[in-house]
């Protein structure tokens, strides 16, 4: 007879502790595992300003707001709407830095709002405040 040696008991290996650990699945849980996911796009208003009313309106409404970051991101949104690299020509004025001061971050300086405002073909109107 041939010798054999005494086989150890086989144990499982443990597992690895993984690093979330799993809760119960309810059927609330597994609708939302089942449901499309949305899908979504940043927001831009440059995207809506088809004609030179829509413009106009978003300039006068943001001037009538009063909040300088409102009027830049405004003016931001049409000058995109036109093609920025067109309005940086015509301004002789860096794209890039125009983009970062017409955001509602900036704080452009008066002297190139006007350029802006000259380049995009607008006119600036003063009259009294009502009431």
């Amino acid at each position: 007879m041939a010798h054999m040696e005494p086989t150890k008991p086989r144990t499982r290996a443990p597992r690895a502790a993984s690093s979330a650990a799993k809760a119960p699945r309810t059927r609330a849980t597994a609708r939302a595992a089942k449901a499309p996911r949305t899908v979504t796009a940043p927001y831009d208003t440059a995207d809506y300003l088809k004609t030179e009313e829509d413009m106009v309106g978003l300039l006068e409404a943001a001037l009538e707001d009063g909040h300088p970051q409102v009027i830049a991101a405004a003016l931001g949104a049409i000058a995109r709407a036109h093609g920025m690299t067109k309005i940086a020509k015509e301004t002789g004025l860096n794209r890039e830095g125009l983009y970062k001061t017409l955001s509602g971050e900036g704080n452009p300086e008066l002297e190139t709002f006007i350029k802006v405002i000259q380049a995009l073909g607008l006119q600036l109107h003063a009259t009294p405040k009502a009431g």
